[in-house]
């Protein structure tokens, strides 16, 4: 399956829920999930039937896949790698994913949404304690310091994010210097500390993978 490279509202609509594709432009009453109910295509009721109990568990991979905008294999190694940690395979998958560079990237407001988070980290404009990381992927740790390059400092799109900042400020278990343009992992995220997830349920993930 290659990459979705179709309107970013439609998957949001597809799922039910905000996926966050598009960051903070999400939070505007103008998001199409808001104004269009149901799911998308022709008479969206004429589809709805019973859904399987793996119906139910595949949704919520593909919610949670499409919202850090993976591939099934690199997504199923992410899984692979939380279920082989001490603790709940679930609750790891989670934190796994929160670790991931782009998405850090995005925590930061350095980027409007992941998408962008991993175009910047792909081209070269995020240091990872002062060297250049270019794996969206690159798992951080605590106490890390993540920076924009300097050549990236002046970036529109980089200006743009910081102003959800200053809206909605930053997540616990991060810190940054919006003027410097750096900041700091302060620890490891737990799982009742990603509020964005508030509605995906990740066992059935674990159930799903568990077959």
């Amino acid at each position: 399956m290659g990459r979705y490279l179709g309107p970013a509202c439609r998957l949001c609509r597809a799922e039910g829920v905000k996926l966050y594709l598009k960051g903070d432009r999400c939070h505007s009453p103008k998001c199409q999930i808001t104004k269009r109910k149901g799911k998308p295509g022709k008479a969206p009721r004429a589809r709805m039937q019973k859904v399987s109990d793996f119906g139910v568990q595949m949704r919520e991979k593909q919610k949670v896949k499409r919202m850090y905008g993976m591939f099934e294999r690199q997504f199923r190694s992410f899984f692979q790698k939380a279920a082989s940690e001490r603790g709940v395979t679930g609750e790891n998958l989670i934190r796994l994913l929160e670790k991931r560079l782009d998405n850090i990237v995005y925590r930061l407001h350095f980027a409007a949404s992941r998408k962008q988070a991993r175009q910047l980290v792909s081209h070269g404009h995020i240091l990872v304690n002062g060297k250049r990381v270019t794996i969206p992927s690159y798992l951080v740790r605590e106490h890390d310091t993540i920076e924009v390059h300097e050549r990236a400092k002046r970036m529109t799109l980089i200006k743009d994010g910081l102003k959800e900042y200053s809206r909605a400020g930053v997540v616990p278990w991060l810190e940054v210097d919006p003027d410097a343009l750096t900041g700091l992992v302060r620890g490891i995220p737990q799982r009742g500390d990603v509020a964005d997830l508030s509605g995906v349920n990740e066992q059935l993930i674990v159930e799903l993978y568990s077959k």
